[in-house]
């Protein structure tokens, strides 16, 4: 009986050594990508779409979620400043009360930035549909992604994964008894992450057709603002090219007046021709 207790704990401890060199080596792995983010914005090259992602707006007990007010507020900067073009929110869309791109569409648009500008990923579940999304239905190879440091540095390992060439920009992080929960979490999530990447095999849940960011689109009512697309004007349609029929009408009446009026000439003359002949 003690043998095989032994023999269970060995086990156990192995197991343990070999989940903490996982866990080491996916740290180690994914930190590397660090070299592509930016804390100071006058730094971060330009692309022309900036992909935020999605957390919550609020906590669980109904506290502001620091982790959001930083990632719009980074977004913001990267706009005024020049670096983008449009900003692309993805996240959940789990139900209607719970609606990360449409919170984070108002929060922007609150912020100053054109509602033109902004584009909306409602089928961003997980960072890898994120990102994968952002080039497959939004049609973007090259793009800033902004969240903090440590998600950064996993969203752009994943890119890089899939051919994307993403650049990071670090939004403020939360005070460590704020982030505690999340910094932790994000351990076991690196792990996931190199699961699904390598092991897995793992895609996105959902594509869908593509959306182009810049090109018109029909435009919407913005009545229920953050729910739509940006409402960009579609060029007119020139109207159909009546002219010709109504030039060939008009010249058609023209032709038919001016053979009347030969004809009408030429049975003038014939009358005045004839009225000699009727005189003694």
């Amino acid at each position: 009986m003690k043998k095989f207790a032994k023999i269970l704990l060995a086990c156990f401890c192995l197991l343990l050594a070999s989940a903490a060199m996982l866990l080491g080596y996916s740290e180690w792995t994914i930190s590397d990508a660090r070299h592509y983010t930016y804390d100071d914005v006058d730094a971060v090259p330009y692309n022309r779409v900036a992909l935020v992602l999605g957390t919550s707006k609020y906590l669980i007990g109904g506290s502001p979620n620091h982790y959001f007010k930083y990632r719009i507020k980074a977004a913001a900067e990267l706009y005024n400043n020049g670096k983008v073009d449009y900003i692309l929110v993805s996240g959940d869309n789990a139900t209607v009360q719970y609606n990360e791109p449409r919170q984070m569409r108002r929060a922007l648009i609150q912020a100053g930035i054109p509602a033109k500008a902004i584009y909306s990923d409602y089928a961003g579940f997980r960072t890898l549909d994120s990102i994968v999304r952002a080039k497959e239905v939004f049609g973007q190879a090259h793009f800033t992604v902004v969240s903090q440091a440590f998600h950064n540095e996993r969203a752009i390992f994943i890119a890089r994964h899939f051919g994307i060439e993403a650049v990071g920009f670090n939004a403020k992080d939360p005070s460590a008894y704020q982030g505690i929960k999340t910094r932790v979490r994000e351990v076991f999530a690196r792990l996931m992450g190199l699961l699904d990447l390598y092991v897995l095999d793992k895609g996105p849940k959902f594509l869908g057709e593509p959306i182009v960011i810049g090109g018109p689109t029909p435009c919407q009512t913005l009545s229920t603002i953050g729910a739509s697309q940006p409402c960009l004007p579609v060029p007119p349609v020139a109207p159909a090219a009546s002219a010709p029929t109504a030039s060939k009408e008009a010249d058609t009446a023209s032709a038919a007046a001016a053979t009347s009026a030969q004809r009408s000439t030429s049975s003038a003359m014939a009358t005045r021709g004839a009225a000699p002949a009727s005189t003694p």
